[in-house]
């Protein structure tokens, strides 16, 4: 084996021979640049300039491959083969400040292809950021480490999304892109002007959800996203022609992105993409030609590198062909001062920032302060107060998607940092009020989002937007449609990120549409998603009440499941938010209580109707209106107890699949719902159909006392 000169790199086999110059175009607006394997190494001119750059680059896959030899699992070839990507960006492009990973004003840097984690801990180890040492790179994917097998939000600074799922993070890149220019628009560039930059892989591409986003942000025109594209061709089953023969640069171009291609390991090139890409007024998308698993000499540029240890036969055999002679986890001193002198150039920018920001006038100032800490306006509660007295007053009989608009006119009013949205359903979701303009390309005035028919990239941004910081967003689809939407709700209750699904269209009583938009399993599915607070109300009270609940809530996502049809006004006062309790006595039992029945949403008109009809043939009952289980469950057990009735007959009434119910009825309880899908009729005549009636729920009772 040959070792490569100091500052050189290892070259593919077959390199193209090829020598465009970058701003040659080609069809469908891509642009080739020069071949880079025929271009010198140069140093870095801001460091020692001993240092060439690829020792700095050779810094980070050293600590990747050496990382991920220690834990036993991993995936060394990604962060190999982007290093010198990242090395560029990191170093000359990317506003930071590692000092203060929080600087409400930094480019946000997202690791899309998160199973290439080992990079982004190398990065953040190198260039400075606090709470993350060698010991914790030494301890890469065990117990309690900073560094899990993937980046998780929240557990390392500088880990600005939980990123794993394929496509989720340029899905969330979009949403803090759309993020940065909805804030610009409110608090101007001297406030907030920033980039987004995302690595995304071949994966990332593949997956679904990488189409509706990037096709999103095309429409947008958000010029301040740069994805770099880690164009290695090969996935886990080996090379990516065995599944793959897009044209992703003709692709994004479709899109509307500003599209480049270049070679990963010529920091000249990856210089002039990233310069080129900063000055476009679109989203722009840097396909970047590497070989993954880069340095290794025999295992580069296979799916062998991709997810599992090299070895230390190929890890000697690496640093050979590197010319990186250190022991496993050492950073020479000159190396690792250079990267903390990258970590550290941002800082003068983030003291002018902060200077800009101290001399705006107060009133924008404190807004801009208290949106950045989550906190809700003082008052914000006072519209949506006099809404519950109002619905009290009236006893309305509303949808409660309907009401949910109507309390949202209350809230939006108040709260600017809420921005809505829909997927091509705003007029059946009811998310759209009379003040929230719309936001368009070039035009990030408004603070509603038309998504198109995008669920998934929808939830997506969504949590972008939340994790920006600033906003609050809510989107809204038939519940059904949450299926589309279900991973990135995982990942927002994973982050605790407060994001508000707005789902429609709850149950059977939707009606002739049929069972392909009849949500029966959905709420149990929903519900199994820990921290994820799926509130059901019962009408428009309580749907005051589960929008104040959601908006409280600062770390955890909310699901609002609303009906088509309209429901009676079942509260008569609402001086406190019972929904708070998550489920509470709405009618005690005229008597000594006999049964319970148990209901949300819709269902709870029937069980208050079969409550009647018990206490005239001598049976006491009482009605639990249930909004919330997970806040039910979160009350002392004395509470869970008095509410759902010692020594009790329990019969539950829900319109879904019996599914998690099971804990609340006991095994001598019944359970009131669908068994099966539903159908295409009107609803009233699919309840009888089902059995959801107030007749079965007396049937139910009479057969077990």
């Amino acid at each position: 084996m040959t070792a490569l000169p100091r500052g050189g790199m290892l070259r593919p086999p077959a390199p193209p021979a090829k020598n465009h110059d970058i701003h040659t175009p080609l069809p469908g607006g891509h642009k080739k640049v020069k071949d880079p394997m025929v271009a010198a190494p140069s140093p870095v001119k801001q460091f020692d300039r001993e240092i060439a750059p690829a020792d700095l680059a050779n810094a980070i896959r050293a600590l990747a491959m050496d990382a991920v030899q220690q834990a036993k699992s991993g995936h060394p070839g990604m962060p190999m083969g982007m290093a010198d990507v990242a090395t560029v960006l990191f170093t000359q492009h990317l506003k930071y400040d590692s000092a203060q990973p929080d600087w409400p004003d930094r480019d946000r840097f997202v690791l899309s292809a998160g199973h290439g984690s080992m990079l982004l801990y190398a990065l953040l180890y190198l260039t400075g950021y606090p709470g993350l040492s060698l010991a914790d790179l030494r301890n890469f994917r065990q117990f309690g480490s900073p560094t899990p097998g993937h980046p998780e939000y929240g557990d390392t600074p500088g880990v600005e999304t939980t990123t794993g799922p394929l496509g989720q993070g340029l899905g969330n890149a979009v949403g803090m892109a759309l993020a940065e220019r909805l804030m610009n628009a409110q608090f101007g560039d001297a406030v907030v002007d920033h980039h987004t930059y995302a690595i995304a892989g071949d994966g990332c591409l593949m997956e679904g959800i990488s189409h509706e986003a990037a096709s999103l942000a095309g429409h947008l025109r958000l010029g301040k996203l740069i994805v770099l594209y880690d164009d290695n061709q090969i996935s886990i089953d080996g090379p990516t022609s065995l599944a793959l023969s897009d044209d992703a640069l003709a692709r994004f171009a479709a899109y509307g992105w500003a599209v480049q291609r270049i070679d990963g390991h010529d920091r000249d090139a990856i210089d002039t993409a990233l310069t080129a890409a900063k000055r476009e007024d679109r989203p722009s998308l840097i396909a970047c030609r590497t070989i993954i698993g880069y340095g290794a000499p025999n295992l580069a540029g296979t799916a062998k590198t991709h997810g599992a240890p090299l070895g230390d036969a190929e890890i000697a055999g690496t640093r050979e062909s590197l010319n990186w002679p250190h022991p496993a986890f050492e950073i020479p001193d000159r190396i690792l001062a250079a990267w903390r002198t990258a970590g550290a150039r941002g800082a003068e920018a983030a003291a002018k920032w902060q200077e800009r920001l101290a001399a705006q006038d107060s009133a924008p100032r404190a807004e801009f302060e208290r949106r950045i800490a989550g906190d809700l306006p003082e008052g914000w509660d006072d519209d949506l107060i006099a809404f519950k007295q109002s619905m009290v007053t009236e006893k309305p009989s509303l949808a409660t998607r309907v009401a949910s608009q109507k309390a949202l006119e209350a809230l939006n009013a108040q709260i600017p940092e809420m921005i809505g949205g829909s997927a091509d359903l705003t007029g059946s979701n009811n998310t759209k009020t009379g003040d929230l303009g719309a936001v368009a390309p070039n035009d990030f005035a408004g603070r509603y989002i038309y998504y198109g028919v995008r669920e998934h990239a929808m939830a997506a941004a969504m949590n972008g937007l939340a994790l920006h910081g600033g906003l609050i967003p809510y989107g809204g689809t038939f519940l059904v449609f949450s299926d589309y939407c279900r991973p990135s709700i995982r990942l927002a209750a994973l982050m605790r990120q407060r994001a508000v699904y707005v789902f429609t269209h709850d149950s059977i009583g939707l009606g002739e549409d049929g069972p392909t938009h009849q949500p029966v399993e959905h709420l149990a599915a929903l519900r199994a998603i820990p921290n994820l607070q799926v509130f059901r109300p019962a009408d428009a009270v309580e749907t005051a009440e589960c929008w104040e609940l959601a908006l409280q809530s600062k770390d955890a996502p909310s699901v609002l499941a609303l009906t088509r049809q309209n429901l009676p006004t079942v509260r008569s006062e609402c001086s406190e938010n019972y929904s708070s309790y998550g489920a509470y006595i709405l009618a005690p039992a005229p008597r000594a209580r006999e049964v319970t029945l148990m209901a949300t949403g819709s269902e709870v008109e029937i069980a208050l109707a079969a409550q009647k009809q018990l206490d005239q043939i001598g049976i006491a009952a009482a009605v639990v209106s249930m909004p919330c289980w997970k806040l039910f469950e979160a009350q002392p057990p004395h509470y869970r107890e008095e509410v759902l009735g010692p020594g009790s007959l329990r019969i539950a009434i829900e319109a879904g699949v019996q599914l998690g119910w099971e804990r609340w009825i006991g095994s001598e309880g019944a359970f009131i719902g669908m068994r099966g899908f539903g159908a295409s009729a009107p609803y009233k005549d699919l309840y009888k159909h089902f059995g959801i009636t107030p007749e079965a729920v007396v049937d139910a009772v009479k057969a077990r006392l």
